[in-house]
């Protein structure tokens, strides 16, 4: 008897603040709640078959995907409402088909805080460990609705470093984002906290 059972896949495209960027959101769930991947370049994609075959569209510059959406950034000077018909065509059908959306045995890793010197006063981390709360519970469903993604990297005398992914990575208003909306609230929070930077954004 055939184990061929049509499973019905909805995809909806979900605009982000960045223009570069479209969230393309399902009814699958493609990675345990909290985990996520991002990937920059295909190089970068060698774990995830659906990557591989969303980087095969020239457009496509980047790739990130969380619980049950699919970040695409894609290269400038072309309109979404020319390209969303043709990726939302591509992920139901791959979806639907049952492609493996990883390879075997990978595992996304949840994002923990380390401190990479382990020379972390316990007071210090106590201050991290605080971060890590409100950037788990406040900020990071937040800036999942946006179709990216925020990890704590490390604090040092006041200074919170975060990671962006997905939308955020690269994004105009995600700077406005970091000073305005998730450090004004850490600062609130957790005295402690003088300013936030993201890895790898100027500001």
């Amino acid at each position: 008897m055939s184990e061929n059972k049509e499973k019905m896949v909805s995809v909806y495209a979900e605009a982000n603040p960045n223009p570069e960027s479209m969230k393309f959101v399902m009814n699958q769930q493609l990675l345990p709640d909290g985990q996520s991947v991002d990937y920059p370049n295909v190089e970068s994609a060698l774990e995830s078959p659906l990557a591989q075959e969303l980087f095969n569209f020239d457009y496509v510059s980047r790739v990130f995907i969380a619980s049950n959406f699919v970040t695409v950034t894609k290269s400038a000077d072309l309109e979404w409402v020319k390209l969303i018909p043709e990726l939302r065509t591509f992920l139901k059908s791959y979806i639907e088909a049952g492609g493996p959306i990883f390879n075997e045995g990978f595992s996304a890793k949840k994002a923990v805080a380390t401190e990479a010197n382990g020379e972390t006063s316990a007071e210090d981390a106590e201050i991290a460990k605080k971060v890590i709360d409100l950037l788990d519970n406040y900020v990071r469903p937040a800036v999942e609705q946006d179709g990216g993604n925020i990890t704590f990297k490390s604090y040092n005398e006041g200074v919170v470093t975060v990671h962006l992914q997905g939308s955020c990575s690269g994004c105009p208003s995600a700077t406005v984002t970091l000073k305005a909306g998730i450090e004004n609230l850490l600062k609130r929070m957790v005295p402690q906290v003088k300013e936030v930077v993201a890895d790898g954004v100027t500001i």
